[in-house]
């Protein structure tokens, strides 16, 4: 009898530590990695010449015209981190008023503009993806979906009237042969839902491999430092030679369409701190 007493007694016990050890082990397993952040780094410049000093700064295209910028600004939005296995995080996709962002080639700090992403789940990060302008699904949210950036895009003065919408990428300066002394103004960007209006959506994505893995942890930041070579604007797939056809144009026409084709392959890493 006793005999029998110690081992219900043992069974007993036996499968008490069975059932807490499954429990911590799946506490264990559903413990996620802690947010932490994450920087990207914009730094506008011409390949050649480096950063981009407005009204300063001339650059000569492929088919030697001179050109400056006056204005440089462009909108990022729906930026996604992939990881090493490919799975991927989007950062408050199609939701501008949290994840669009303007660069200001005038508000750059040493040539740099900063975008400052909160709450990125512990990973590590091989590529970044992000869209140059607004997707249709954001702006077809309405006005009232996206309300705190249309009025900072706004003031910034990176839209038209909001059944036109957003502009995308927004470019002004001066041209010509033997010096910039012509305006130009160069504004890109869609016609509002463009399904219904008929016109090209230039809404575009890109995505960029990491020289280095971007670990994010909670007690690293990584910063992303991209260069942008706006050589590309009038040399680069397509070579683009201003002129009283183009040199004032604003929406979505052909020529905005290649400016904004050649704009997308501006875009290059040069290298990820993990600080």
């Amino acid at each position: 009898m006793k005999i029998y007493r110690l081992l219900s007694l043992f069974l007993i016990a036996l499968t008490f530590l069975t059932i807490i050890s499954c429990s911590n082990n799946e506490d264990d397993e559903s413990i996620e990695p802690v947010p932490g952040k994450l920087q990207v780094k914009f730094e506008n410049g011409f390949g050649n010449l480096g950063d981009i000093v407005l009204n300063q700064t001339t650059q000569t295209s492929v088919n030697g015209q001179k050109h400056q910028f006056s204005t440089l600004k462009y909108i990022v939005s729906n930026i996604t981190l992939i990881d090493e296995n490919g799975g991927e995080f989007q950062y408050h996709h199609d939701d501008p008023d949290q994840g669009a962002f303007i660069i200001d080639q005038a508000e750059a700090v040493a040539g740099i503009n900063y975008i400052n992403l909160t709450r990125i789940p512990g990973n590590n990060y091989r590529k970044i993806r992000f869209g140059l302008g607004i997707s249709q699904s954001a702006y077809l949210l309405g006005q009232e979906g996206q309300g705190e950036f249309w009025a900072k895009a706004k003031v910034a003065g990176m839209t038209w009237s909001w059944a036109a919408g957003y502009i995308f990428t927004k470019l002004e300066g001066k041209y010509g042969t033997a010096s910039a002394n012509t305006q130009f103004m160069n504004h890109c960007g869609n016609m509002g839902n463009v399904a219904a209006n008929n016109t090209p959506d230039l809404y575009r994505e890109i995505i960029l491999d990491l020289p280095t893995t971007a670990r994010v942890t909670k007690e690293i930041t990584p910063s992303i430092h991209i260069l942008a070579d706006f050589n590309q604007y009038l040399s680069g797939d397509i070579p683009i030679t201003l002129n009283a056809t183009n040199d004032m144009m604003m929406g979505s026409g052909q020529h905005l369409v290649n400016v904004t084709d050649n704009l997308t392959k501006m875009f290059k890493v040069d290298h990820v701190h993990n600080d």
